[in-house]
């Protein structure tokens, strides 16, 4: 079910199986993390796995991907069917798996942060260099 980069990533980590769970616990990590609970919007989850020593979390769900439109802000965003990231306070770092839609392009995003100066903006940065800042609100659960 789950790639090489998470199979070798396993040793050590605490996994959870099923949609219910699996979003229980990344919504869970994201707010002790200082992160919107509504970051990862994905759909039929089948496993979420993260590990406390490395950071490194992944999610893994059924359909190919999903895509989802955060309506404050009018921004389309990717989910594939495997995202995996690193994270620490306040951030996901060399996210894998998710794309932002930038006029007719789709961006790689890299990296989501929280500034500690102002935990209501989160700012995404993609591959190219990119960034854009918005409000936290945009991405609290449901929207």
């Amino acid at each position: 079910m789950a790639s090489q980069a998470i199979e070798g990533r396993r040793a050590r980590a605490q996994v959870v199986t099923g949609d219910a769970a699996c979003r229980k616990k990344s919504i869970e990590l994201l707010e002790e993390l200082g992160l919107p609970k509504g970051l990862l919007p994905m759909e039929d989850i089948q496993e979420f796995g993260y590990n406390r020593e490395t950071g490194f979390m992944w999610l893994v769900q059924g359909k190919k991907k999903v895509e989802h439109t955060f309506k404050k802000i009018k921004q389309t965003v990717s989910y594939a069917a495997e995202v995996t990231a690193f994270v620490e306070k306040g951030k996901l770092r060399n996210i894998i798996g998710v794309k932002t839609k930038e006029l007719m392009l789709w961006l790689s995003v890299v990296e989501v942060y929280v500034p500690e100066a102002s935990p209501e903006k989160v700012t995404f940065k993609t591959g190219t260099g990119l960034s854009d800042t918005f409000e936290a609100t945009a991405f609290a659960l449901g929207q």
